[in-house]
């Protein structure tokens, strides 16, 4: 696999920007949990729009709090648009 200037630049910026100058295992530690709930974040705003979706095509608020893991309050909030999060 290789890598442009620009992607190592974006990778090594994100990392710094967890790091927050903190150095060694805490410094590493820091970058993945930052970087995972980046990733945690993104992953859930998919997951709530594949809700919409699912919903608008006839997928029950109990299918859909079955399938996701998530109580029917929270599908429900989903759904009706109060639970989304800005772009």
């Amino acid at each position: 696999m290789s890598y442009t200037g620009d992607q190592v630049a974006a990778a090594t910026a994100a990392m710094d920007k967890f790091r927050a100058g903190a150095e060694g295992e805490i410094g590493a530690a820091l970058v993945v949990v930052g970087l995972s709930a980046d990733r945690a974040s993104k992953e859930a705003r998919i997951r709530d729009d594949m809700i919409v979706v699912a919903h608008r095509a006839g997928a029950s608020l109990r299918q859909l709090a079955e399938a996701s893991g998530l109580g029917r309050k929270t599908v429900t909030s989903i759904v009706s648009g109060e639970a989304r999060s800005p772009r």
